[in-house]
């Protein structure tokens, strides 16, 4: 991919390239409002999720110090780690699979640093303008009014992006809780510090930094090209089309006659780009494929009456001339290792027993001999009910002819709760085959025999 800005061997390369700020214009088209009614989706899902309900609880809440996940009707615990691993592997192959078929469409219509930076520069249009205007208040003297329309355009942005983080950390404390607590200033220190903290990464990220973080701070932007090939997806100029560029007359039909191509010249395409780069430079990782070039390319094509897709999403084999592959290996192969995760995914979560089962031995001895002759052993039984409703269980021992179980207490364990009961196993010396011998403990849920679940232990006896 080419790079945006080219310079001549004898310029020494700097380091550090002061920013130069860019105010996209605006632009309407089919792809624009794509994008634009993806960012209020998303942007809708974001505010309003932490708000609906399931079961009488938040229906998605991060609860970091019980160390709970619920997710819609489903809990998942520490102990379902290895869901997590499976997630952060799909969100990989996903990603893989998409740019392979469709180029950056992650990042033009879904990367929340896209999302977020669309809608505050939607609040500088509303506060400052369209970009001439945009361009003139920049390089105006400072006077009150500037002062006052910056001011008021900062206040925009900190009041979304303190609601951001606001609603960010209701993700992690139930969001009714958090607005009480906030209304009262009683949050906790880290509540306070992740509000603000949130906050400030959305302030400086799609408020200032914006294409500085797409083009220097994210490594997807690095290793795209990996992914690509000649079948890919991508926004690109025709160049054969194009060139030799030139401005003309609208109803000047001589113009191939003077060498000159459909590109006028009117460098749009350039001004609707927010990382603010020429897309007639080729295809460049800055570029967010955001499509915006698309739609006003084909709005100036209309105006001259030339046909549309000067600048078009195709694939680097079409604009050759060449056949486009959609479905090819790669295809396929992210397809499947996809598939083989979401089935199998699907599988663990509907075959996951709700109910855990730890049992420790106790160390302090091996066994000990009863006065009626018997050989007892004592064992921990770390009980975890990870279903949302209490269970009374009922624990029974096998594995040794005669096995007797004697337990203090009924089990009852709560919703989300841990219990750990002691248990002794008793059994007569003459039915001990050798001094080791594996036994078997079987809990199962009195209201719910689907609850059950076996665990293996020794049993340890005399030297015969």
């Amino acid at each position: 991919m080419k790079p945006s800005n080219t310079q001549s061997n004898e310029e020494p390369q700097s380091l550090y390239a002061e920013r130069i700020t860019i105010h996209p214009r605006i632009v309407f088209g089919f792809f624009t409002r794509l994008k634009a009614l993806s960012g209020i989706i998303l942007l809708g899902l974001y505010y309003l999720i932490p708000w609906l309900q399931w079961d009488n609880r938040q229906a998605i809440l991060f609860d970091l110090p019980a160390r709970k996940f619920h997710i819609l009707g489903i809990t998942f615990w520490p102990q379902d780690f290895i869901f997590l691993a499976f997630l952060l592997i799909v969100a990989g192959l996903t990603l893989f699979f998409f740019t392979t078929l469709a180029g950056r469409l992650w990042c033009g219509f879904a990367c929340p640093q896209t999302i977020w930076t669309d809608a505050f520069i939607w609040m500088e249009r509303l506060v400052e303008g369209d970009r001439p205007k945009q361009i003139k208040l920049e390089k105006s003297p400072l006077s009150f009014r500037k002062i006052r329309i910056k001011a008021a355009k900062h206040t925009l942005w900190l009041i979304f992006a303190l609601f951001t983080g606001y609603t960010f950390v209701g993700y992690f404390t139930p969001i009714r809780e958090l607005s009480e607590a906030l209304i009262i200033f009683n949050l906790s220190e880290a509540e306070t510090f992740w509000l603000f903290f949130y906050a400030f990464a959305t302030y400086g990220n799609a408020g200032w930094m914006r294409e500085q973080v797409c083009i220097y701070m994210c490594p997807y932007a690095r290793f795209q090209s990996a992914m690509f090939d000649h079948d890919t997806m991508i926004i690109a100029y025709d160049e054969k089309r194009g060139e030799s560029r030139g401005s003309r007359k609208k109803n000047n039909k001589e113009y191939k006659n003077k060498g000159l191509g459909d590109c006028i010249d009117c460098t749009m395409c350039v001004q609707v780009c927010p990382t603010g780069i020429d897309i007639r430079d080729g295809l460049q990782y800055e570029c967010i494929s955001c499509s915006a070039c698309v739609d006003v390319c084909d709005s100036i094509m209309d105006k001259m009456n030339y046909p549309r897709g000067l600048v078009r999403y195709t694939t680097e084999n079409r604009l050759n001339g060449k056949t486009t592959h959609i479905f090819r290996p790669r295809i396929f192969v992210y397809g499947g290792i996809l598939l083989a995760i979401f089935i199998s995914i699907g599988y663990s979560i509907s075959a996951r027993i709700l109910v855990e089962l730890d049992v420790i031995r106790d160390r302090n001895s091996l066994f000990i001999e009863t006065d009626a002759g018997l050989i007892k052993n004592v064992y921990s039984l770390r009980i975890i009910n990870i279903d949302n409703n209490p269970h009374i269980y009922e624990i029974t021992a096998s594995g040794i002819e005669g096995l007797q179980l004697i337990k203090d207490k009924e089990i009852e364990v709560g919703a989300g709760a841990v219990m750990t009961v002691p248990v002794s196993l008793l059994v007569n010396y003459d039915n001990l085959s050798k001094r080791s011998t594996h036994v078997k403990f079987k809990l199962t849920a009195m209201d719910n025999p689907e609850l059950t679940v076996i665990e293996e232990a020794r049993f340890l006896g005399p030297l015969r």
